[in-house]
Parts: C-alpha cells; structure tokens; sequence
C-alpha cells in the first residue's frame, strides 16, 4: 500500500517540484522605465527598493541573491551576479548594539550605515560573495567566490579572500586565453573588438576625476599606497 501510495504521489511531488523551483526570467522593467531585453533575473532572488536600482542591459542576477538597492545601486551593463550573494547599500550591525530594543520601528537609528554601491560594465560577482555598502567596482572586475569586497575596487582587478584583495588582472587572464586558443574560437575581429573595449575603460579610467575603478589621486591617495587594500599590484 505504501509503495502504491508513493507511485501516485511521487509525479505530484515532482510537478509541484518543478512548479516552485527558481527560473530565470528575460526582461527587466528598469526604474527609469526602460525596457532592458536582454537582462535576466531569477524569480529566486530579492531586490530591495527596486525603484533606487540603476541597471544597464545584458544583466545577469542568478538564484537566492539578496539585491539591497536601498541606499541606491547602479549595475552596469553585462554585471553578473552569480548564486546566493549580498550586495549591499545599509549596514544595521551597529545600529543594533547601540539602539538595542529602541532600534525596533526606529526610522533612523544611530550607527545605521547607508552609502551607494556601484559594480562597473562586464563585472562578474562569484558564488557566496558579499559586496559591503559603499562599495565601487570598477569594469571587468572577477570578484571570487566566498569575497567579502569593500571599498574601491580597480578597472581589471581579480579579487578574492575575507577581506578580498587584488590577487591578478583579468587582462592577462584573458589574452593568454587567446594567444591559447585564437584563431580557433575567436576572431581577429572579436580580439579587436575585446582590446577596443579594454582601451576605452583605460582612457576612462585615465579621464575620470575619480580616476576610474578606482578613487585614485581624486581621494588623494597615492596609487602606489601600500596601505590600500585595493592597491593594484598588477601592471600589464
């Protein structure tokens, strides 16, 4: 009886399974009102204040991400946001300890934090990564899986760790994978447009008063400054 109870059961369970699993959905209703085609948003993930978050197209937002717009977010064309991470815009830890039980309906607690967060162009974020209020990354940023980024991130960086550092350029990662693999899966044509691409964000990066990915000599920070967590100590 039981094993019968099971076969009847079993491909109701499996429908039901089927019907509530996380999918991904084409086309984004951004805040601005634009229609952005190309983006993709799991139904599995949250996005907080959806109104404050400015998001380019060819975004990707994979399953069980918590999306904190609140304190504004900006995610440039072609970021993707893998699987089960943070990116954040307030911080309550502190509020917390110092309000204790007044912090409960409290529409503005001490030591609340709340800063805008930016991820630059073609940005990919890893599994199980957080990234921290505030914080900049820069274009063609690699963050790797289980980071905890804050701060200034460069154009290019690869970072990893708890706190993440700068651990490599994603510049030589990918033109040795085209001397490796060209002319067999990509173009002369797709290279030119690849270093076109990389040109541009350095003349931006060069322009920029903020100087780019990262907040360089705007912050009055030398760039060769040990002390920064994010110093770049990769020079293609």
């Amino acid at each position: 009886m039981r094993s019968l109870l099971r076969s009847l059961l079993s491909p109701l369970f499996r429908w039901h399974a089927r019907l509530v699993a996380p999918r991904m959905v084409y086309g984004w209703r951004a805040a601005d009102r634009g229609w952005r085609a190309h983006t993709r948003v799991s139904t599995h993930t949250y996005i907080e204040s959806p109104e404050l978050l400015a998001m380019g197209d060819h975004v990707f937002i994979g399953h069980h991400n918590f999306i904190d717009a609140s304190g504004g977010l900006t995610l440039g064309e072609g970021v993707q946001i893998t699987n089960h991470c943070s990116v954040l815009t307030h911080s309550s830890h502190r509020a917390l300890r110092l309000e204790r039980q007044a912090y409960w309906g409290h529409p503005a607690p001490s030591g609340r934090e709340r800063a805008p967060t930016s991820i630059g162009e073609w940005s990919f974020v890893g599994p199980h990564s957080v990234i921290a209020p505030g914080s900049r990354l820069g274009a063609g940023v690699l963050v790797k899986a289980y980071s905890f980024v804050r701060g200034e991130v460069p154009d290019f960086a690869v970072v990893e760790g708890r706190p993440a550092r700068v651990v490599g350029d994603v510049r030589e990662l990918d033109r040795a994978w085209i001397e490796r693999e060209a002319p067999a899966s990509f173009s002369g044509e797709q290279r030119e447009a690849y270093e076109a691409w990389v040109q541009r964000v350095e003349r931006a990066e060069r322009t920029s008063p903020r100087g780019g990915g990262v907040a360089g000599a705007a912050a009055g920070r030398d760039p060769a400054d040990s002390t920064d967590p994010y110093n770049a100590r990769w020079k293609p």
